[in-house]
């Protein structure tokens, strides 16, 4: 237990983030703990089908290789580290960890959390990655025994941050406000370089400080309140606004409910404590709840796709020309695939002076159970095409044979029902899945309180970024559009004119789905959750961008009636 503030860093935001990142942090000033975040739904399937080819893998090796430059200098600096890249075989890494150190002659103490993949307990047929979310429990008792090195399979992301700071302060599993704290770092921290300018939309402003930006660290106080900064010299950049994109991306409502606490995000305050220090405080938490959240991967079917390239004049007529005669061909031979979309973007430019600023591209996706549905089917019929259809005709790439895809769906258990183990350096093994929370529902969040709308005034029709901020992403087949502004006359207008309606006026892809806002005053911010416009999930790929990066960047490019004041 220390009175001492936890610093706590983070070298990866995803499997295949930078390699030299871990170095970087170790050798960039004074660190505690280092974290690194290698899961994602998407990562979840491609370790399941590496675990299909050999059982022994299903764990991110990327991980491995970095240790291997950077063991010496942990244990050296005495840094723990605490990562999630155990993925499906969290056994497996830390066995290969152990015989890394023997073979680097490096005494290290490495503990592992294991317990949430749930596919051999018959509770998902079908499944070919079945995994709890686990809290930060496991990694506390692990730190509690010494371990210099924690692996995990698939804890929250934010676990790796509030295991830590439990083992370091000694909270105790009801210290809520604390926890959610902690939480709320974490969840800044899990993405990397996207709390210190990555992903920014206000990056203009910054663009020389953002070529390389470095990955942000978090010094945690004891009360649950932390300090977002970075290592002095590095590039990117650290300010209230890059703050609050993280702390919206892949949220939702007032309440961010998780194993460990429900953080009330509608009580996060934000302020810049120097240049490149972000305090947040004020944090508030709740019980979590007695379920835990299952990531459920499975095989979809096969999926394949070509791209028509249409140059010059006509687009719209030779885009026709080339859907019917794709679409009679299919009929002919009795085989379309049992799902088939067109995309047709405009890229074409007037009078362009390159062939390329000239053509616009016809994207045809198409999925089915059977292999040969995709392949086969589509290939022939693409490429039969090619002296009768269009002028100009060509495609970007030949359609190959197919390629499997899959589905992300997610499910709720009983977390008692969950084995929750860590399993300590010498083999000791400590069960973690009690609950003493309660079990009926929290009451519901009261709407918070509007200020007055910004008085009349004179408008501009101009894009709503020139005030705004975004921020936003997938879970599972939703998405959601995070918006902020930087005062709180701009927040009186955003607040006000920012109705679902406007914003299914703005994007019409959402005009048919369910839309939820969810306001969150402390942080000027509106959080829309967009239900079903991924489809079954970014494996699946059903869309032209798949994990809704870029669907807040779209919205702040849509045009409206901007009060000039505020300009």
């Amino acid at each position: 237990m220390s009175t001492a503030p936890l610093r706590i860093g983070n070298a990866s935001g995803f499997y295949g983030d930078r390699f030299d990142a871990m170095k970087e942090m170790l050798d960039g000033g004074d660190l505690d703990v280092l974290t690194g975040d290698y899961l994602a739904e998407l990562t979840m399937l491609i370790l399941g089908r590496d675990r299909l080819k050999d059982p022994a893998r299903g764990y991110a090796r990327t991980f491995l290789r970095q240790l291997e430059e950077c063991l010496g200098l942990a244990v050296e600096r005495g840094v723990k580290i605490v990562a999630n890249a155990g993925g499906l075989n969290p056994r497996g890494l830390a066995s290969a960890i152990g015989e890394l150190g023997e073979r680097l002659r490096i005494p290290v103490r490495v503990a592992h959390v294991e317990g949430d993949d749930l596919l051999g307990t018959g509770r998902f047929p079908g499944a070919l990655t079945a995994n709890a979310y686990l809290g930060g429990a496991g990694i506390t008792a692990c730190l509690d025994a010494g371990a210099d090195i924690v692996v995990t399979g698939r804890v929250t992301d934010a676990a790796l941050v509030s295991g830590p700071a439990a083992w370091h302060f000694g909270w105790g599993a009801g210290e809520y406000d604390k926890l959610a704290g902690a939480v709320v770092a974490g969840h800044v921290l899990e993405c990397g370089t996207q709390a210190t300018g990555g992903n920014y939309s206000h990056f203009a402003a910054h663009a020389e400080a953002l070529a390389r930006p470095g990955f942000p660290l978090a010094e945690i106080h004891p009360d649950g309140s932390a300090v977002v900064t970075k290592h002095p010299g590095t590039g990117g950049l650290v300010d209230v606004g890059t703050v609050t994109a993280q702390l919206l991306y892949e949220t939702g409502g007032a309440r961010y409910a998780g194993p460990d606490v429900t953080v009330r995000l509608d009580t996060v305050a934000l302020a810049q404590d120097g240049p490149d220090r972000v305090r947040i405080h004020g944090v508030r938490g709740e019980a979590p709840p007695p379920t835990l959240k299952v990531g459920l991967n499975r095989l979809g079917g096969f999926r394949n796709e070509v791209v028509f390239v249409l140059t010059g004049l006509d687009i719209d007529a030779k885009a026709e020309l080339v859907r019917r005669q794709m679409e009679d061909a299919f009929e002919r031979a009795k085989s379309r695939p049992e799902h088939v979309r067109w995309e047709l973007a405009r890229t074409d430019r007037p009078d362009a002076d390159t062939e390329e600023a000239a053509s616009a591209l016809l994207r045809l996706v198409v999925r089915d159970q059977e292999q040969d549905a995709v392949g086969r089917a589509l290939s022939g019929a693409a490429v039969e095409l090619a002296l009768g259809s269009y002028p100009g005709f060509h495609v970007t790439a030949p359609p190959g044979k197919g390629a499997p895809y899959g589905v992300f769906e997610a499910a709720y258990v009983d977390r008692r029902d969950v084995p929750h183990t860590a399993v300590l350096p010498g083999g000791e093994r400590i069960a973690l899945n009690a609950y003493d929370g309660p079990t009926l529902p929290l009451e519901p969040v009261a709407e918070p309180e509007l200020p007055a709308p910004l008085p009349p005034g004179p408008t501009r029709r101009a894009p709503l970024g020139l005030l705004a901020g975004a921020r936003s992403g997938d879970k599972g087949g939703d998405a959601n559009i995070g918006v902020w502004v930087g005062s709180d006359d701009a927040w009186r207008w955003l607040v006000h004119t920012l109705t679902v309606d406007v914003l299914k006026q703005l994007l019409p892809e959402t005009r048919a789905l369910r839309v939820s806002r969810h306001v969150l005053p402390r942080l000027r911010a509106l959080n829309f959750t967009v239900e079903g416009i991924l489809g079954e999930g970014v494996a699946a790929q059903a869309r032209f961008d798949p994990q809704a990066k870029g669907l807040g960047e779209w919205l702040r490019s849509r045009h409206l009636d901007l009060p000039e004041a505020l300009l």
